[in-house]
């Protein structure tokens, strides 16, 4: 059995794992609108992951004989400026995520739930992927600076991410 509080902490978590999937659909739809499908496409994937992330830690509570309930998803933001800014979000709010796994494990450890503990391990090597994509993305358009050629082609790039 997951102890009280752990239970309540992966709960809100995956409360922020479904935000953090609207939040990249969302950035998902403005690309689009501004004709950048590449970068829509990164994000749809960004959202697939997220989702996932929620879906992983939902089936582990279960697993562990505890029960969700699922609350209300806060609206994410639907206005963005250039890619660069858009990034820039995606990198902050991936540090955040960061910050909140580091805690539960925290917490995990706290509560010797050493079960929540190796799960979350899974957790803490994914965020230091998605960090470091996002700080890739930023990189590259830092190079690209103004250049509407770097950008087409960045975005012709962005759209082959498979996962």
């Amino acid at each position: 059995m997951i102890p009280k509080t752990v239970l309540d902490a992966l709960k809100a978590q995956i409360q922020k794992e479904l935000f953090s999937a609207h939040t990249y659909l969302s950035m998902s739809a403005h690309f689009t609108s501004v004709n950048l499908p590449g970068f829509a496409h990164w994000m749809r994937k960004q959202y697939e992951e997220e989702t996932g992330h929620a879906l992983k830690i939902f089936d582990y509570i279960h697993e562990r004989g505890g029960r969700v309930v699922l609350d209300a998803i806060e609206k994410p933001q639907a206005d963005f400026k250039a890619p660069l800014d858009v990034m820039n979000r995606v990198l902050e709010h991936e540090r955040s995520v960061t910050a909140s796994i580091h805690s539960l494990y925290e917490l995990a450890v706290k509560e010797k739930d050493y079960p929540t503990q190796i799960m979350l391990e899974w957790f803490i090597k994914e965020q230091v992927e998605e960090e470091k994509s996002a700080e890739d993305v930023i990189n590259m358009l830092k190079m690209i600076g103004e250049a509407p050629a770097g950008l087409i082609m960045l975005d012709r790039q962005m759209a082959s991410r498979g996962s």
